[in-house]
């Protein structure tokens, strides 16, 4: 059965930083393109960071810069690491594994993806 759950989100100020952590189970992490998506209240659901299967990776362009994604394949881990937060990063974060298309061009399309995680809150106060 594969599980994806997040961990490390939380509130900070402006300018701030946080690290996002997905682990994940029940089937072969590294052969897997995986990515983070977030969405806030109100407003649809938008990729922020992928990385596929070579270890490609793809970001939106409101977090360029300021994001990295990674993943620690011993470990089955996903990372996000979230730096220069701004209020506008605020949102519920979610961790999505197996993408049915795995072309970088792809790795930030929700309906890209077979598995969710339940995800974690973060909030960026001004």
């Amino acid at each position: 059965q594969v599980q994806l759950v997040e961990s490390g989100g939380g509130s900070v100020q402006s300018g701030g930083s946080l690290r996002l952590s997905c682990a994940a189970s029940g089937f072969t992490y590294s052969r897997y393109c995986m990515s983070w998506f977030r969405q806030a209240p109100g407003k649809e659901r938008e990729g922020v960071a992928g990385i596929n299967k070579y270890d490609g990776t793809k970001y939106a362009d409101s977090v360029k810069g300021r994001f990295t994604v990674s993943r620690d394949k011993a470990k089955n881990t996903l990372s996000l690491q979230m730096n220069s937060l701004k209020p506008e990063d605020t949102a519920m974060y979610y961790c999505a594994a197996d993408c049915k298309v795995d072309a970088t061009f792809r790795l930030l399309v929700s309906g890209n993806y077979n598995f969710w995680g339940q995800g974690t809150q973060v909030t960026v106060s001004s």
